[in-house]
């Protein structure tokens, strides 16, 4: 399928041109919670959020985007000129990415994908973008299975469950530098099924020489690139989706094991479920569930009546 749901985020320049484009009366206003104007032509809906971000949904989307957005607010053509704009997006390479590092539950999930020209295409057709822009969990555990399929074998993920982070971090005390270990892994492991992928993309999350100095023979004759929001690059943001799939399902899976309802992040509410687990099964539980050097551990267990002093060894 086709593409039909594009977001931009907008100066405060371009979202004031904007809002005098839409006022024209072939916009008909409609209701979004959050947004400055939402309008609707046919086949298209248009909503201009408070934060800056624009939403541009339906079958029409591309045809008001190519015709209206892009000339009178953009000031520039992107849609359909992505190839000119990245030409390396579209070229054999690798993305790696990670899931679940500022969740207090769960492990830490990096995955990396491959793409070519091909491959590119197959992607964008199936709508695939960075998996933070994914409200839904079934929808990236859905979309995370059509990229299986296209990909096939081009694919890879390191899973990090919480006894060996746990374990990891106790040696380390460095979440960028496990987290370099677990790129490095997740190249590696690709160049065994794509041994010619000459390149490897990730977001920059610390020195490019952590991930260098975690790689192996194999993984120091690609080249690695990082860059800031890197989530654009059609293989990172297919690794993004798999690797919060994996995370997502590393999750229910926990849940079923110790019978609660696992939330994300490290909100008030994750910080109610882990008092009333340790309550239940004692401080050791933390050590197969949570990232155990999270500050939200000690306001735990000093809730429930525990230190971290009362927290076995991470073995």
């Amino acid at each position: 399928m086709n593409t039909n749901s594009f977001t931009y985020k907008l100066t405060d320049e371009q979202q004031n041109a904007l809002l005098k484009l839409l006022k024209n009366s072939k916009y008909l206003p409609t209701s979004v919670p959050h947004t400055q104007m939402a309008v609707s032509i046919p086949d298209c809906r248009i909503n201009l959020y408070t934060s800056g971000k624009l939403l541009v949904q339906g079958k029409a989307a591309q045809e008001w985007i190519t015709f209206s957005l892009e000339p009178e607010i953009l000031m520039e053509a992107r849609l359909g000129y992505e190839e000119l704009l990245d030409p390396e997006a579209f070229q054999p390479h690798m993305g790696i990415d990670e899931s679940g590092k500022g969740d207090f539950f769960g492990p830490l999930v990096i995955a990396s994908a491959y793409v070519d020209e091909g491959l590119v295409e197959k992607l964008r057709e199936i709508g695939v973008r960075d998996s933070k822009k994914i409200s839904s969990d079934n929808v990236a555990m859905n979309m995370a299975r059509d990229i299986r399929k296209i990909l096939g074998d081009r694919c890879a993920m390191i899973t990090i469950g919480n006894r060996s982070y746990n374990r990891m971090y106790s040696k380390i005390r460095n979440v960028n530098k496990m987290l370099a270990w677990g790129h490095a892994r997740a190249i590696e492991n690709l160049l065994e099924k794509v041994p010619d992928c000459p390149r490897a993309l990730s977001d920059k999350f610390g020195p490019t020489h952590q991930i260098e100095r975690a790689l192996m023979e194999k993984g120091k004759q690609i080249r690695l690139d990082q860059r800031t929001k890197a989530e654009s690059d059609p293989a990172v943001a297919a690794a993004s989706i798999l690797a919060r799939a994996g995370f997502i399902h590393a999750l229910r899976t926990m849940g079923k094991t110790y019978d609660f309802e696992v939330p994300k992040g490290a909100s008030e509410k994750v910080r109610r479920e882990a008092e009333k687990l340790v309550a239940h099964r004692g401080p050791g539980i933390l050590l197969d569930t949570a990232k155990c050097h999270f500050q939200t551990t000690d306001k735990v267990l000093a809730e429930v009546g525990y230190s971290r002093k009362d927290l076995p060894p991470p073995t």
